[in-house]
């Protein structure tokens, strides 16, 4: 009886001490999960003057929307840590909680309250309409039916001007380049957020550029974060602190001119947004247009791809062995010559190179006063095949001074002048060593050729990003264009193994034999 009781003692100290160590954990992590978090990891596209850009020293980010998350933070008592994203990839980094949040003139739109969270207002804002100078034709939305429209990608500029008939729109990564492109006269308006295209065509200086009529459309920005992110009272709360103590006006009034416009709670975009939501999902029409556009627009972004890749490698293969011939060429001249151009583009990216040849070669033009402009796909081709020309110089170079020079010495002693000799001889000898380096560089540029997206060229990568900018499922999106890449990849090699198996002199003996 006695053990028996000092069991049941023994047992219940023992209950009485895991349920305080209960408690003690439970409070503990209680008073973790209440606490402010010291720092705040938010997102910006630093392309975005004058909400977001570099400082002019390149020492860090300026703006409205950095002095505004800094002054929030500073209400909060946390430190603002800002990380520069594109402004496509913002959304999706949200969602994956990379991020805490984001503040980049970010529109508040019931489409994207489906995806991500938002502040109460802190910007009032609209899209505008800029123009050329000259054009008198176009002060509306109504107007800009059969016109060319630049905007940036994701942007609610973009959603709009998608919804104009008959409209071709180009879309690019920064609003900058929208506006280069309407400068150069490659298109006929650019929808931009209204204050954003003002700032840039007053501290840019550009030429020939003007915004017509009033804002367009009316428009709230907001800190966007995850969905049902606790630090969304938090930064609410330093938001309203900053709008009564004065520094929101204050940092306004840096910025720009006049007094701050009266801001709502509450986005008149947020009110209908839980109703949109409800009613997409009992349609099921997210997943019946992903799906959609990854089967009809990913396959014409693929053969753009195939089809840019193989003409800027014809043209490249052209181009590096006219360069190869003048690399062993015993002209001392056109030698250093050619060695310079090999320099050039292999040592600087191939980026800058397209940045050159579309924006920069017609801008240089313009200031000559001479009209002069690319198409895309030709500025694509050109870029790429000047790059690949570089490389595969020396790869055939390569490949003809691997031949042995008796060979040399026998066609000229057989009366061949050097061209038979290179074109008879040579260089098809040096063409089947070179096959497999070429197969590689082949391979490589159907995967470099995402960098025209920069220009606007609307292949398989930029086809990925368009549709993400409009469904926000980045995850499954990416991994189905990576897959287009690996099966373009994957049949490329494929087929230089089967070209190398072909003109192998030993498969045709075994094949005769």
């Amino acid at each position: 009886m006695l053990k028996q009781i000092r069991r049941l003692s023994w047992l219940r100290h023992l209950g009485l001490g895991l349920v305080v160590c209960a408690l003690m954990i439970s409070l503990s992590s209680f008073r973790v999960n209440s606490q402010t978090p010291q720092v705040l990891k938010v997102a910006t596209e630093p392309t975005f003057p004058p909400f977001e850009m570099q400082s002019e020293d390149g020492s860090g980010l300026q703006g409205f929307d950095i002095d505004i998350m800094n002054a929030i933070g500073e209400a909060m008592g946390v430190t603002i840590q800002f990380e520069g994203l594109p402004f496509d990839g913002i959304i999706p980094a949200l969602q994956s909680n990379t991020i805490d949040a984001a503040i980049s003139g970010i529109t508040i739109t019931s489409a994207r309250a489906q995806s991500v969270g938002f502040s109460s207002p802190y910007f009032k804002a609209g899209l505008a309409i800029a123009v050329q100078e000259n054009n008198t034709d176009i002060e509306s939305f109504d107007d800009l039916t059969n016109k060319r429209i630049a905007v940036q990608i994701g942007t609610t500029g973009a959603m709009e001007a998608n919804k104009i008939p008959n409209a071709t729109t180009t879309e690019f990564d920064s609003a900058v380049l929208a506006l280069q492109e309407l400068v150069n006269g490659k298109v006929d308006a650019v929808v931009n957020d209204g204050p954003v295209t003002l700032f840039a065509i007053k501290e840019a200086g550009l030429k020939g550029v003007k915004v017509v009529g009033e804002l367009v459309t009316e428009e709230f920005y907001g800190i966007a974060l995850p969905k049902n992110s606790p630090n969304r009272q938090l930064i609410n709360y330093g938001l309203f602190t900053i709008l009564e103590n004065g520094a929101y006006q204050s940092i306004y009034q840096k910025w720009f001119a006049g007094e701050p416009l009266q801001l709502p709670l509450i986005a008149p975009a947020m009110e209908g947004a839980a109703q949109e939501l409800a009613t997409s999902i009992q349609q099921q029409q997210p997943q019946q247009s992903v799906f959609i556009q990854l089967l009809t627009r990913l396959p014409q972004g693929a053969l753009l791809t195939v089809l840019l890749t193989t003409f800027s490698v014809f043209f490249g293969m052209i181009g590096g062995s006219l360069i190869a011939f003048a690399l062993i060429s015993p002209n001392k001249l056109l030698r250093t010559i050619c060695q310079i151009y090999v320099e050039f583009f292999r040592g600087t990216p191939m980026l800058v190179q397209l940045f050159i040849i579309y924006f920069g070669l017609p801008a240089l033009f313009q200031n000559l006063g001479i009209q002069w402009s690319l198409d895309r796909f030709p500025a694509a081709i050109i870029a790429l095949s000047l790059n690949v020309a570089a490389y595969l110089a020396e790869i055939i170079r390569g490949g003809i001074q691997s031949i042995d020079q008796g060979q040399w010495e026998a066609c000229q002693s057989l009366g061949m002048s050097p061209i038979q000799t290179m074109q008879d001889v040579i260089f098809p000898q040096a063409f089947r060593r070179i096959l497999p380096p070429l197969g590689n560089e082949f391979i490589t540029l159907i995967k470099d050729t995402s960098l025209t997206a920069v220009i606007g060229f609307v292949e398989l990568f930029r086809q990925g990003q368009l549709i993400v900018a409009s469904t926000y499922q980045a995850f499954e999106v990416y991994i189905v264009v990576a897959l287009f890449y690996l099966l373009l990849t994957s049949s490329s090699s494929f087929l230089f193994k089967y070209l190398e198996k072909q003109m192998n002199p030993l498969s045709k003996i075994k094949k005769s034999a």
